[in-house]
């Protein structure tokens, strides 16, 4: 099952490159460390570890533009 979430990501030369901070339950987060990264067939997926210890399983799925906590 897959939650929405609101993430603010850095965009290089893609977009979705790399999470940085999302919002949560109406807390915003601060990514601390991406543990894995890995790329699926809706797009990319990140592990990460936030500043205060939780960690997360973002996905970002590209046909539907939307990011999701999986």
């Amino acid at each position: 099952m897959s939650e929405p979430v609101q993430v603010e990501c850095y965009s290089g030369h893609t977009y979705a490159q790399e999470p940085r901070a999302f919002a949560w339950q109406g807390q915003r987060h601060e990514v601390e460390t991406i543990e894995r990264a890995w790329r699926e067939p809706r797009g990319p997926v990140f592990y990460v570890r936030t500043a205060d210890g939780h960690r997360f399983t973002l996905a970002y799925d590209e046909a539907g533009d939307r990011w999701v906590m999986i």
